[in-house]
């Protein structure tokens, strides 16, 4: 026996649910496979989410998936200077967030099947023609037969691998843990200090209760958990407790994971395959946050599977209007890399003297005030412009690009 779907989602996170939903939505016979037993676990990310972009995604998010809510970013330099980017948003129970994206997409008709893992996917092709996909894999409703397959199965990209279509993505690590009694004025604090965080930064996510996720990404990957475990011995975070988040029953209390951030992969398509999300590498590379991106590309995908199918045509040349679609709307990622690698140039003395330049509230700068930072910067240290300043400046306004936020 052969399930047959028009649209097989690899993986149940926040982007292949919002994918399988909108196909549902949009009368395709859709499956949604998860490898995991339980949907939202374990957590991987920081959990939250700007006004912005639920604004553009059209998301209502219910009561119950909403921890906190927040009124933006506080950078916080080496030498303690915080300058803050203003613009409301939610810390999310993210768990219950994807549970709820998944449950919404039964709803609407799609098919969950837990436990199944995706191992071998091979085209089909009708008097030479293209017509779909039969995956096989360990679960019980494999095989499966798909016109479209949609690849939201995270950072691993299980179609890339199997395909061979991209390098294997640079990562980062991150790891975090949830602490009680965390001070708060409802701003997310992000540390950008390189003595535990080499090439990456610190957090902390105000959560209700007074809990808060206090975590590190770093390219450091076999120093994380020390690393993180030094920034809070050393600092206020010292006397707080920790303890095991809500999802997690057992274990370690410290939860996380990899993160890409080389950018998008050069190929996100192939003959009726797409891949988002981290599958696909979008996450913004400067604070790396990739659930808005996750679940946008989610939308693109299935626009472009609902034309694919509608015209009987499932070839690379259709699908490669997916690519177009994410590449003129998501931020610009070769700027804010390039950025970024001139941030982490900088010692800690010129990336502070660099926040004592920007005024206290950085969101919406005008042109005016740019240039003002600019002519201060030049003043106190002309030699930092030979070193990249610009560049590692403007990335702070590109990873907000457009649609956004953060």
């Amino acid at each position: 026996m052969v399930n047959v779907c028009d649209v097989l989602v690899i993986g149940a996170g926040p982007g292949g649910g919002n994918a399988a939903l909108h196909s549902a939505r949009a009368g395709l016979s859709t499956i949604l496979i998860e490898d995991h037993p339980a949907i939202g676990t374990p957590v991987h990310c920081g959990e939250c989410i700007s006004d912005i972009a639920c604004e553009n995604l059209n998301l209502t998010l219910p009561e119950h998936v909403v921890s906190k809510r927040v009124h933006g970013i506080r950078v916080i330099f080496p030498d303690g200077t915080d300058k803050k980017l203003s613009e409301s948003g939610y810390v999310l129970e993210k768990h219950l967030f994807e549970r709820w994206i998944a449950d919404e997409a039964v709803a609407e008709g799609a098919s969950l099947y837990l436990s199944h893992k995706l191992s071998s996917m091979e085209k089909i092709h009708e008097n030479g023609k293209f017509t779909g996909w039969l995956c096989q894999g360990k679960g019980e409703h494999f095989p499966i037969q798909a016109k479209v397959l949609i690849d939201a199965s995270g950072v691993g990209g299980v179609s890339n691998k199997l395909l061979e279509l991209n390098p294997r993505p640079q990562v980062i690590a991150g790891m975090q843990y949830e602490m009680l009694e965390v001070p708060t004025d409802d701003y997310l604090d992000f540390y950008i200090w390189p003595k535990y965080a080499e090439k990456g930064y610190l957090w902390m996510i105000p959560k209700s209760g007074g809990r808060a996720n206090v975590g590190l990404v770093s390219e450091d990957k076999p120093r994380t958990k020390k690393a993180l475990d030094e920034f809070i011995q050393e600092t206020h975070f010292k006397e707080l407790e920790l303890v095991q988040p809500q999802w997690k029953e057992k274990g370690n209390p410290a939860f996380g994971g990899t993160i890409p951030i080389s950018g998008p992969h050069p190929v996100t398509f192939d003959d009726g395959l797409m891949m988002i999300g981290d599958a696909a590498g979008f996450t913004s590379p400067l604070f790396e946050g990739g659930s808005h991106l996750a679940l946008k590309s989610a939308a693109f995908a299935v626009q472009v599977a609902l034309s694919a199918i509608s015209d009987d045509d499932l070839s690379n040349s259709k699908m490669s209007e997916y690519q177009k679609l994410w590449s003129e709307e998501f931020p610009p990622y070769s700027k804010i890399l390039k950025g970024k690698s001139a941030l982490f140039d900088l010692s800690d003395d010129e990336m502070s003297l660099m926040a004592r330049s920007f005024p206290d509230e950085m969101a919406n700068m005008s042109p005016l005030t740019k240039l003002a930072v600019c002519g201060r910067i030049f003043i106190r240290r002309p030699g930092l412009y030979l070193r990249g300043i610009i560049p590692a400046m403007l990335s702070f306004g590109y990873s907000r690009a457009k649609f956004y936020g953060w």
